[in-house]
């Protein structure tokens, strides 16, 4: 399983004192102020999602493709950018939502953040999301129907568009199951005939437990979700400013097809302390 850099309570309350502290200083000035007061923001994100954004052991750092889009982003605009580890997307996304950090790092757009967040345009890349298979036992598919009577699983929590998560629902034995580590174990075990995970997730995952070559996907992504940097409605440092200085950046970043050649590097640095150092050996898959 993922181990998450876990940030201390003690570290965390000054993140947060720092906060407060920005917003008393800020709330008897103009919003020129504001703006000017915000030379540095503080951004977090999921802490479990190789290669696009992940914690790495040792020293609470948060790396992956979407940090060093964002630090790309405001490179020559002055800003700085300080990281934090909350220990999971789940209260990253909740510190971003409540203005105690400015922005997340990754985070797929629904129609209910769009009440907390302002999301960044253009989007950091799209992520899509296959069907992992037991190498060997890949069935026919042509589309979704072709799931019926099939046992599959997702990650609790994870989302694949509403027109998918509507169709699973009504039509289909999708398991939510607590990780992607145990829904890959269960399909090796012939627990389950699919696993859905985001294809680059996946991969990484598959990485890690040494299990790349047990598995297959379904040819063809059943969907592209693009993955946004969002910065909180409740941030002192949401300005015109930063949203410019941000949006211009990442305009500027996808002309240069820039995430596609990170996506390469992170896949390459996450899976480097996985690579087997001498005659692979199969891992038991069972729980």
């Amino acid at each position: 399983m993922f181990k998450s850099a876990i940030l201390g309570n003690s570290r965390l309350s000054s993140v947060l004192r720092a906060c407060a502290a920005t917003a008393l200083l800020v709330s008897g000035f103009t919003h020129a102020a504001v703006e000017s007061s915000c030379e540095r923001i503080v951004v977090t994100g999921n802490p479990d999602y190789p290669p696009l954004i992940w914690a790495t052991e040792g020293d609470e750092k948060l790396t992956g493709v979407a940090v060093e889009m964002l630090q790309l982003a405001l490179k020559d605009s002055g800003i700085a950018v300080e990281l934090i580890d909350l220990g999971s997307r789940s209260k990253a996304l909740e510190a971003v939502e409540a203005g105690q950090v400015d922005v997340m790092a990754g985070v797929f757009l629904s129609r209910e953040r769009l009440s907390a967040l302002d999301f960044v345009y253009p989007a950091i890349m799209d992520v899509p999301s296959v069907f992992f298979v037991r190498r060997g036992s890949a069935f026919p598919y042509s589309g979704w129907q072709d799931l019926q009577g099939k046992r599959g699983a997702a990650q609790q929590g994870s989302r694949f568009g509403l027109s998918f998560d509507t169709y699973a629902a009504d039509h289909l034995q999708l398991q939510r199951l607590s990780s992607g580590e145990s829904a890959l174990r269960k399909l090796l075990a012939g627990q389950l005939d699919y696993v859905v995970l985001e294809r680059y997730q996946g991969l990484a995952l598959a990485q890690q437990m040494g299990v790349d070559a047990q598995l297959d996907t379904l040819e063809g992504s059943f969907i592209n979700a693009p993955l946004y940097l969002a910065i909180s409605h409740n941030s002192v440092c949401n300005s015109p400013a930063l949203r410019s200085a941000l949006a211009l950046g990442m305009q500027e970043l996808a002309q240069r097809n820039q995430a596609s050649r990170l996506l390469d590097k992170y896949r390459q640095f996450w899976a480097a302390p996985f690579q087997p150092t001498a005659e692979a050996v199969e891992i038991p898959v069972s729980e």
